[in-house]
């Protein structure tokens, strides 16, 4: 029998439904809901559903918004003697250097709630002084006055030799109602200030996350409950109730692994996918292969954890558009979200947004939004532009542009910082766009990158939830060796990947895996000696050179003559799932006049022109037909400009070139 699955993704202002049942696919999208994000997953699932049970894969913003709006648990952190200080100093480096007003964001756990216990452990694992029992009970009366809901135990180089950490844990389990986070679990690599910073972000998302989960799970069959993490695989919902850090990028996650898998069944395994949503815009570069990260921030917050590398700016179709104090015209970050959305949707918005400037310029109809479902209103956005506009000094049509330019700028430079900058040329790359209002403004992208080809998914407005079907069970281990390469024994690099796949196959069979099933995929995080940051290099054979060649791609320079360090051990350990098939149909001619609702006129380049307004649901493998054009469907809009052209290919994906 077929697998039946659904995915689920949380967005700031829709939450996304789809349903594959054998071949068939469903889509739905819902008005999230920011109050209790759980109340529009579990009344999605209800309208598609009812209380039939079937499996889910769920991604989640709750732990990124928990971190962002500082709206986490009441937490503790309990660290070595001496070292309380180390998330409010941080790191020295700024990142607006010219800014002589920079204000850091506080600490996730105040001072008051910062406690340093005695004992040391140096950095090959030896004890130089021994943790004293009898501190202990004290610590824990300490934290019972407080009354926290969550701990953080992260003491110096317990990535080396946990006994501490572990003895810590022991006292305050049973002894306090608190979730309890230590280093040695979620993070077993050097660097302090990263490796408490994660930890506290994992002990103040977690109750929050916890809390969330167990709601879906209440409502939902917890059993049958996958959640998405933010290095694109997926994981039970207790192991995710455990550790929510791991979600902080689940969203934009199954983006990346949904438009990585689309493009490469397409024909284009170097693609660079696109995801314009409601909030925001992540761009991210896959190669050949998915590109991950072991360093990311939220807000100012570094977390160090196995990551798809997405490149995220404050651009999306809620992007609200506003004067600056020197008079030019910004676009965002700041959003209008899902309440009260864009001017057009009629929720009581009342400053223009992007997706305003779109359907005032024809990129947009406003009978065909969410397949008719909701109509869009014109007259307002109007009236808001002329006023906008009369602040300017501008027309009503040069003020739409300019902010559709504007906001294209900041995803055009998202683009070049993860392809040229990391030293790729976009021009050998396909942009795979989703999103709801990705398609709107690939085209615009691709000609300003040189970009050669757009390719829009079928139900492109959803894609992180069908990438989220099409993700494997993935966990990631590490362990910090700081070992010379040279001379160094392979016996030592083989026992610590060995301990790190012996703990991979322990939680998988836990989970109801056989080891055999488990795939592991080793790497190593190098660098030159006397270098602060790292290399990944896959595999353990040929380390020297995969190494240097990496440094010239990504840097411009080697130098084989310097010494090599290895930092880290790494193993990805992925247990696969049964995909769902992705639809494919009969390639018919190339006419595609059946297609054409009728007449619709857009702005381009100043000058209203006519265009087609195409239904893409009517539209068949090999049709072609050239821009300007509209394409309506449920979950995205396609603008075809009139310098690029569209043909449908085999699995019903939009394939836009620019006219030769």
């Amino acid at each position: 029998m077929a697998r039946r699955i659904i995915g689920i993704d949380t967005g700031g202002t829709f939450t996304d439904f789809v349903l594959m049942d054998g071949g068939e696919v469903t889509v739905y999208k819902a008005p999230s809901t920011p109050d209790n994000p759980a109340r529009a997953v579990v009344s999605g699932f209800r309208h598609l559903l009812g209380d039939e049970p079937v499996e889910v894969v769920h991604g989640s913003t709750v732990a990124t918004n928990t971190l962002l709006e500082r709206s986490g648990s009441r937490s503790a952190l309990i660290t070595t003697a001496g070292f309380e200080d180390v998330l409010t100093i941080g790191r020295q480096t700024r990142t607006s250097i010219y800014e002589l007003d920079v204000e850091k964001a506080p600490p996730l756990v105040p001072q008051e709630r910062t406690f340093g216990i005695r004992e040391r452990v140096g950095p090959h694992g030896e004890i130089l002084e021994a943790l004293d029992p009898e501190e202990l009970p004290g610590l824990v009366r300490k934290l019972l006055e407080l009354e926290v809901e969550s701990v953080a135990v992260c003491l110096l180089h317990a990535y080396a030799n946990p006994s501490h950490e572990g003895a810590v844990r022991s006292a305050i389990e049973g002894a306090i109602d608190a979730f309890i986070t230590t280093s040695h679990e979620v993070l077993p690599e050097f660097r302090e200030y990263e490796r408490c910073s994660t930890t506290v972000a994992n002990a103040y998302v977690g109750p929050v996350m916890a809390s969330y989960l167990a709601d879906i799970g209440e409502h939902l069959d917890p059993e049958q409950v996958r959640i998405m993490q933010s290095n694109g695989g997926i994981v039970p919902l207790a192991a995710a109730q455990r550790k929510g850090v791991q979600t902080i990028l689940s969203g934009p996650a199954g983006g990346v692994v949904g438009g990585f898998e689309i493009g490469r069944t397409a024909g284009f395994d170097h693609v660079i996918t696109f995801d314009m949503g409601g909030t925001s815009t992540d761009v991210s570069l896959s190669p050949g292969q998915v590109s991950r990260t072991a360093e990311s921030f939220i807000g100012e917050l570094p977390i160090r954890l196995p990551v798809i590398d997405v490149h995220t700016v404050g651009a999306g179709g809620g992007s609200i558009a506003f004067r600056d104090p020197g008079g030019s015209l910004r676009v965002g970050p700041r959003s209008a979200g899902a309440v009260p959305g864009p001017i057009c949707y009629g929720r009581g918005g009342e400053e223009v947004t992007v997706t305003d400037a779109n359907l005032y310029l024809g990129h947009l109809s406003s009978r065909h939004f969410l397949d008719g479902a909701q109509d869009l209103l014109l007259e307002p956005v109007e009236e808001a532009l002329e006023r906008f506009a009369a602040e300017l000094g501008l027309s009503t049509v040069a003020t739409a542009e300019g902010i559709l330019a504007v906001a294209n700028a900041t995803m055009e430079r998202a683009i070049r910082v993860i392809s040229m900058e990391r030293g790729h040329d976009p021009r050998d790359f396909t942009l795979v766009c989703f999103g709801g209002a990705g398609a709107m403004h690939a085209a615009d992208l691709a000609r300003n990158l040189g970009i050669p080809r757009i390719l829009v998914p079928q139900a492109a407005g959803i894609l992180s939830a069908l990438g989220m079907l099409l993700a494997d069970y993935v966990r990631d281990y590490s362990q910090t060796l700081l070992l010379p390469l040279l001379g160094l024994d392979p016996a030592i690099l083989e026992a610590a990947f060995g301990d790190l796949e012996k703990k991979a196959n322990h939680e998988y069979l836990e989970e109801g895996f056989a080891a055999e099933g488990v795939i592991t995929e080793r790497s190593v995080d190098m660098r030159y000696v006397g270098q602060g940051f790292e290399l990944d290099v896959p595999g353990s054979d040929n380390l020297a050179e995969q190494f240097h060649h990496r440094h010239e791609k990504r840097y411009g320079y080697s130098d084989p003559e310097r010494p090599v360090e290895i930092v880290n051990v790494r193993i990805r350990a992925v247990a696969r799932t049964e995909k769902p098939s992705l639809p494919e149909g009969e390639t018919v001619g190339e006419d595609a006049s059946q297609a054409v609702l009728g007449d619709h006129e857009m702005v381009f380049f100043s000058k209203n022109l006519p265009a087609k307004l195409v239904a893409r649901s009517k539209l068949s493998p090999g049709n072609r037909f050239a821009g300007p054009a509209l394409v309506v469907e449920y979950s995205t809009t396609t603008v075809v400009p009139p310098d690029f052209h569209c043909r449908v290919d085999r699995w019903n994906n939009l394939i836009l070139e620019p006219v030769r």
